[in-house]
């Protein structure tokens, strides 16, 4: 039944996913381990040389290195930064809760603020969700107004539809566009050119205040609006800039903005994915639909079978409704085809295939006598015709 198509769907999704995660971390293994190898024989190098030159032990040196470690995660860094837990910092803070970006520079270190996180968050990041999915609605909202402007525009040129025109009147050509949508892949094309621009408008702003490349403050972009949050490049954490309260505003709205651009773009591009998925599956099912359908031909010679038998529509793959029986409702396969199929695709009716099979069985059409009449026995047709006709000439010997 369905269960069974998502079913399929969600353990080939997982297969999917689990491969793309193994291709991932090979790739990644690949490209950052020798670097990270190289910069930890560096830092064994510098600890045995401070080692010497200070008379210091490595154990020694290893313990304050842990207390460092400690400070630097209640906030405390060697430069000078703002603090993070004034009301600006803590609204930056749960800036990054709520929204799911989680930097990690910034996290409670109390027993009440973890238990307090703990409740703060479960209502805060299903609020955001809910805000996100809101805008998305929204936006595909204004983008189909959009679009079907655009396409009424068009069609005023070219005469099909009249200058005081509306949807769903005029031309057939018009009736069918008055439940026009935009296509998914326009819809992604636009997320992505206004993410892209996003992105670009933000790294343009962070590259100078925050003294990062621009290929750092796309890197930043990216890992902020999609909510991954490394934490490796964080903005406005200095404790002083130009223009402070306006770069902080600016910081807001591109986050903010950037956040619900990619979330909307992600939503998308799972559904084309799902749509991927769709197809794999069709496209699978139809093979091993021909496989099966062969195999029971060739083991089953003397079943009666139609002479045409009706195919399954085509499934669009942005549905994922599958094809029932018009009779009971109940999912046809290759292997099973209903009677009201098997009378359609010969030509004939009940009454007809059961009458030439009782003149078959009776060797010639067998005319009623009248005393098969008299003494009760109707005709009828098939199996029941035979019997009664037995019945009847039985009764006449007697």
């Amino acid at each position: 039944g369905r269960l069974n198509a998502d079913n399929a769907r969600f353990l080939l999704l997982a297969v999917l996913i689990v491969l793309y995660m193994l291709c991932g971390a090979a790739v990644f293994s690949a490209i950052e381990l020798p670097t990270e190898r190289e910069a930890k024989e560096r830092w064994e190098e510098r600890l045995e040389n401070f080692t010497r030159r200070h008379n210091l032990s490595r154990a020694e040196l290893r313990h304050f290195l842990r207390e460092y470690e400690e400070a630097s995660v209640a906030g405390i860094r060697v430069d000078d930064i703002r603090p993070r837990w004034d009301f600006t910092g803590a609204f930056y803070f749960v800036g990054t809760v709520v929204s799911t970006i989680g930097f990690g520079m910034t996290t409670p270190a109390t027993v009440g603020g973890k238990i307090f996180l703990i409740f703060y968050g479960l209502i805060g990041c299903a609020g955001t969700i809910l805000f996100f999915n809101l805008f998305l609605e929204r936006l595909i909202t204004v983008i189909a107004y959009i679009m079907k402007s655009c396409h009424e525009r068009q069609l005023r040129r070219k005469g099909v539809l009249p200058h005081n025109g509306r949807w769903g009147s005029g031309t057939s050509e018009v009736d069918s566009l008055a439940g026009w949508k935009p296509s998914v892949y326009y819809v992604m094309l636009i997320l992505c050119v206004a993410s892209l621009i996003i992105s670009c408008c933000a790294s343009a702003m962070y590259t100078p205040i925050e003294g990062w490349s621009y290929f750092d403050s796309l890197y930043f972009c990216f890992v902020a609006f999609s909510t991954i949050g490394f934490g490796d490049l964080v903005s406005s954490q200095n404790i002083k800039y130009e223009s402070q309260g306006l770069y902080r505003f600016g910081n807001f709205v591109f986050i903010l903005m950037g956040v619900c651009c990619i979330y909307s773009l992600f939503n998308v591009i799972s559904i084309v994915i799902k749509q991927s998925i769709n197809w794999i599956l069709k496209k699978l099912d139809c093979r091993c639909c021909h496989k099966c359908q062969r195999k029971l031909f060739r083991s089953r010679r003397n079943v009666v079978m139609p002479g045409n038998v009706r195919s399954r529509r085509n499934i669009s793959i942005e549905t994922d409704v599958v094809n029932e029986s018009d009779t009971d409702g109940r999912r046809l396969s290759g292997e099973m085809i209903s009677m009201k199929d098997f009378l359609a695709s010969n030509k004939v009716s009940l009454a007809i295939m059961q009458k030439q099979l009782s003149e078959t069985a009776n060797g010639y059409p067998r005319q009623m006598s009248s005393n098969s009449k008299q003494n009760g026995f109707s005709g009828g047709v098939g199996a029941l015709a035979i019997m009664n006709n037995r019945l009847a000439e039985t009764s006449v010997d007697r």
